[in-house]
């Protein structure tokens, strides 16, 4: 794009036009190449390609090619520009940008269904920017312009022709809209819809496969959280996306597990590894996304913050800002009920499907999971998770549903921890036995579960096996239900005899400043509180290895570890581990005061007593050993 001309942000909303008049200094020269520019870029588009709008889009480019050739007409005649048309060549270049943008929107392969439902819209924005078009050209004063006589011709021809056509909705896309609506409606009156009516919309839009449908969902869910301020638009998308939920359950049979193993496989290589310590997902409020304090459930089952969802209400608004409207609830109820049928009575790659499906749905909010739970898909993937062909789906799928307070009930009312265990120590693959770590982390919630699982001989040592050979993401799983294991005391001793110090202290050693740090050095903070537990850690190495992590720690919340570790160890093995740390006072000592500045209030109660006893270590002789070991035990 030549100089001068501002470009609209690269990012921005579908069927938003963030357009830009060129600056009113610019040059003849410079509008006119990016007028040319712009006509070539729209030029490129091929209408046929697009799900909708085909026929407007075809109109609209055949006068964008006609504009083409003016512009390049007029450049090559290198003759200087009169400037009354610099205004009129200005609106061109906004009307055309704006049509570059509706271009963009109409070629997108993976909103058929979303396009279809604007499709009034759309059409209404063609004819308004080629009435603009019609406009500008008719004010155009073509006597003044040195082009030659047949390109002035054309012009004015289309000039012409743009006083009389009209760009209005295709009769097919108008038939399938009202299809689309009709099926929408069906939903929200609890009533489902026939297969040949959405077979004839899907069909119409070229949607094909299990992986046209997915694509579909992940646009529309990007678009509601997108849209949290719009009700209306977040029901209607809603409403869209559980539609297509319901076509990827019921009418896809089949999905290429190879094809869709290597997506995600790639999008992990893309992602950065950001993981947060032990909070699962639903503690936090989808409103403010913070912790909640003050949880409340409303009747779709989604869990709220009371302050934030009772703001929500006062604003006027009547529906669940996760769900949207009664549509969307009700195609997931059918979609549920569907996958538990299959679950019982399908074949096996039917209930392998199955089993991925309940994943995705329970991934993607919690309404879809307090649905699945209640249609009864606990116990038969339960049953599932021992067999070969549907253990990595259906392990991940109660997973997901043992986010939910009620899938953790079912679980062990079930009776489904000896399963889990048994994944967890001999599971297929190494994906199966992470996903039965993750669901012993999510069961420790419940503190009566805590006992049972502690009282599962298999359970600490499979879990402690993961640590030592599994990848990190296996390590950080495993790590992270040990320490749910760890908020009942009485677990403490069986997970110190599993060996779990030293196998976490060579993850720290081997992991240093990655994401599975905070989780380990959370571990041995909790064992270390007790004499056997801080003998552990010192059998294991790990003084020197705290120390060190200290001094290269960045967050406060590694610092605030570290420091409890130390406290401790002072306080449960005494002289043994103060001597060591009041000679190496030089580097520990600033950390410390460096802790008092700008540490959580916990670090930096915990690093002034700690301060305290190493600055009076020296006067031992002085105040006697007893003296000493009283400071030693205030610590905690």
């Amino acid at each position: 794009m030549p100089p001068n001309i501002r470009l609209p942000p690269t990012h921005r909303r579908p069927l938003s036009f963030p357009a830009v008049h060129p600056c009113q200094s610019i040059s003849p020269a410079t509008i006119l190449t990016s007028l040319i520019t712009l006509s070539q870029n729209i030029s490129t588009f091929q209408p046929n390609s697009f799900p909708t709008q085909k026929r407007n889009s075809r109109e609209t480019k055949r006068q964008i090619q006609i504009l083409l050739i003016f512009f390049q007409e007029l450049q090559s005649h290198g003759s200087p520009i009169p400037k009354p048309i610099i205004p009129i060549f200005s609106n061109l270049h906004f009307t055309l940008q704006k049509i570059h943008f509706l271009f963009q929107d109409c070629s997108l392969q993976n909103a058929r269904l979303w396009l279809l439902i604007k499709s009034q819209f759309i059409a209404t924005q063609f004819h308004l920017l080629i009435h603009s078009i019609s406009e500008s050209l008719h004010a155009l004063p073509l006597h003044v312009i040195n082009i030659c006589d047949e390109v002035k011709e054309v012009i004015q021809l289309l000039t012409k022709q743009n006083r009389t056509i009209n760009l209005v909705l295709d009769h097919n896309e108008e038939r399938q809209t009202k299809r689309v609506i009709s099926i929408l409606n069906q939903f929200e009156k609890g009533t489902e819809p026939e297969v040949d009516s959405i077979k004839q919309v899907l069909d119409y839009l070229e949607i094909k496969t299990w992986l046209d449908c997915n694509e579909e969902i992940k646009f529309l869910q990007y678009e509601i959280e997108s849209e949290q301020e719009q009700e209306k638009e977040v029901s209607l998308l809603s409403g869209l996306k559980c539609f297509l939920c319901y076509c990827r359950v019921v009418l896809f049979e089949t999905i290429d597990f190879q094809l869709i193993t290597r997506n995600r496989s790639e999008t992990r290589c893309r992602r950065s590894i950001e993981m947060s310590t032990c909070v699962p997902d639903d503690y936090r409020c989808p409103i403010s996304l913070e912790l909640m304090t003050d949880p409340v459930t409303v009747s779709t089952g989604q869990t709220y913050n009371r302050a934030s969802i009772q703001q929500w209400f006062k604003a006027g608004n009547i529906t669940c800002p996760k769900t949207g409207s009664p549509a969307a609830a009700h195609a997931i109820q059918f979609a549920s009920w569907s996958l538990a049928q299959r679950l019982v009575f399908g074949t096996d790659e039917q209930k392998n499907k199955a089993s991925y499906e309940i994943g995705l749905l329970a991934k993607s909010n919690i309404f879809n999971t307090a649905c699945l739970i209640e249609m009864g898909t606990v116990p038969p993937l339960i049953d599932l998770v021992l067999t070969s062909t549907t253990q990595e789906n259906a392990i991940f799928a109660l997973l997901k549903l043992s986010k939910h307070g009620n899938g953790r009930e079912f679980i062990m009312e079930s009776r489904g921890l000896d399963s889990i265990v048994t994944v967890l120590i001999k599971g297929y693959s190494l994906e199966a036995r992470r996903f039965a770590a993750d669901i012993i982390f999510y069961l420790t919630s419940v503190k009566e579960y805590r006992k049972l699982i502690g009282e599962n001989s298999k359970v600490v040592s499979g879990l402690v096996e993961l640590i030592k050979k599994g990848t990190i993401r296996v390590k950080k799983s495993a790590v992270d239900a040990i320490f749910g294991l760890l908020l009942l005391p009485r677990n403490h001793p069986k997970v110190l005899a599993s060996g779990a110090v030293p196998a976490i202290v060579n993850v720290l050693c081997s992991w240093e400043k990655s994401y599975v740090v905070n989780d380990c050095l959370a571990v041995l903070v909790a064992l270390a509180e007790n004499v056997d537990g801080s003998r552990a850690v010192l059998d294991a190495s790990g003084l020197s290895l705290v120390v060190g992590i200290l001094q290269s720690a960045t967050s406060r919340a590694e610092k605030e570890y570290c420091v409890s570790i130390l406290v401790s160890l002072c306080a449960n093995i005494g002289d043994e581990i103060v001597s060591v740390l009041v000679k190496d006072g030089s580097v520990i000592m600033p950390l410390l005061y460096a802790i008092l500045t700008n540490g959580t209030p916990l670090a930096e109660k915990k690093a002034r007593k700690l301060i305290n006893v190493l600055q009076e270590f020296d006067e031992k002789k002085t105040l006697g050993t007893s003296v000493l070991h009283q400071r030693l035990l205030q610590l905690n």
